[in-house]
């Protein structure tokens, strides 16, 4: 703990977390801890589902390690990071605990990391997918609710898991280390050949949260967000 309190993650989380707060996130705190309340089952959901993917195809192509650690399942207690999730709420960032793979387990190395990457963005889409169809299927017999606040809540907690699932989709497909979009890049072009590499894996993480604090994943994330929401939802809903 004393250490990752040191840490440049750290003190980019202090930064992350003043930005938020000069941004006005904070002025009414009852709408951001309802709004959080809100996105919990979409966060859970969206990071437990993501994980567990990795987990199972990475079993399914014989590696045992994810299933001696006990993470082939959707159990969230086997997934979320604990400063991970509490950076989620209070900074606007954070990460699940990454599952351990042993790619020497496969039968062709490449094309089974490449799978165990896509894998985690694959569930997600899916998720989005299955809960567009579910948020059709509830405005359809919402009528019957009868209350017009429980209709909008439960619409709302809904379109969290369909954004939050996009989001993690997207988020991990910048091709930044330690990201899924970084591992399938490396793949495809074999980048673990250069000397940079090494180098550049070992910083990965501080990399990210810099680019995040200065506001260039947004750039990325937010056009290709809109695009798959709206796509999805226009066919679906």
């Amino acid at each position: 703990m004393k250490r990752f309190v040191k840490s440049p993650i750290f003190i980019i989380l202090i930064a992350m977390v003043i930005l938020n707060i000069l941004e006005g996130d904070f002025e009414n705190m009852g709408d951001w801890v309802m709004s959080k309340l809100l996105m919990l089952p979409a966060i859970v959901i969206g990071l437990s589902f993501h994980e567990f993917a990795h987990a199972a195809v990475s079993n399914a192509l014989g590696d045992p390690t994810p299933k001696m650690q006990g993470r082939v399942t959707i159990n969230p207690l086997a997934h979320i990071d604990p400063f991970g999730f509490v950076a989620l709420f209070i900074a606007g960032f954070g990460w699940g605990q990454p599952v351990q793979i042993d790619p020497r387990y496969y039968k062709n190395r490449r094309v089974g990391e490449i799978l165990v990457a896509l894998a985690g963005v694959t569930m997600n889409l899916i998720i989005a997918i299955v809960f567009a169809f579910i948020i059709k299927a509830f405005i359809a017999v919402a009528p019957s609710v009868g209350s017009e606040f429980l209709v909008d809540i439960i619409i709302e907690m809904l379109v969290d898991v369909v954004l939050i699932n996009i989001v993690l989709m997207v988020f991990n497909l910048i091709p930044v280390p330690p990201l899924d979009g970084f591992g399938i890049l490396t793949q495809i072009f074999r980048l673990e050949r250069y000397d940079w590499y090494y180098k550049l894996y070992e910083n990965g993480f501080l990399i990210l949260m810099v680019l995040i604090l200065f506001g260039v994943t947004d750039k990325v994330l937010q056009p290709c967000v809109t695009a798959v929401y709206s796509t999805i939802i226009n066919l679906i809903v």
